[in-house]
């Protein structure tokens, strides 16, 4: 296997297409090992992938839904924000509300420094870690909400 694969207890930044690109090449019927040289992942990452979805594709787009920012947009965001653009020039040229991005430079931010870096990587994988399932209810932790 070659030395630039990310190792298999660390999802690369771009999971999803990784994910789009590997089940791409098992539908058209190459082996899993090749499937995952495919996609640019470790074997043992798309064992587990092919394993965990019982060896059926689970259709994931390339691309979260547009209601949630991509890693392409938060690369955009990282490039302007270094930049010195603003947040509404940033919000104009993605087409998406300044609040929005005002919120993810706030929201997933590197606080590794004193002063608060924004790193489209960074991001990405807070972003995820928050989306991960299975989370526990909000009616289930909320009191108020359940009565």
């Amino acid at each position: 296997m070659s030395g630039l694969m990310p190792s298999p207890g660390r999802p690369s930044v771009a999971w999803r297409e990784d994910r789009a690109r590997f089940w791409a090449a098992i539908a058209r019927g190459a082996k899993t090992e090749d499937a995952c040289s495919g996609a640019g992942v470790s074997g043992p990452v798309g064992f587990r992938w092919f394993r965990h979805a019982g060896g059926v594709n689970p259709c994931l787009p390339d691309e979260v839904s547009g209601r949630y920012l991509s890693f392409r947009e938060r690369e955009d965001i990282a490039v302007w924000h270094a930049q010195g653009a603003g947040v509404r020039e940033i919000a104009r040229r993605l087409g998406r509300a300044p609040s929005t991005v005002s919120r993810e430079l706030r929201r997933n931010a590197s606080t590794r420094t004193y002063k608060l870096d924004y790193r489209a990587s960074t991001a990405q994988w807070h972003a995820e870690r928050r989306a991960r399932r299975p989370k526990t209810a909000k009616v289930v932790d909320n009191p108020r909400l359940r009565a």
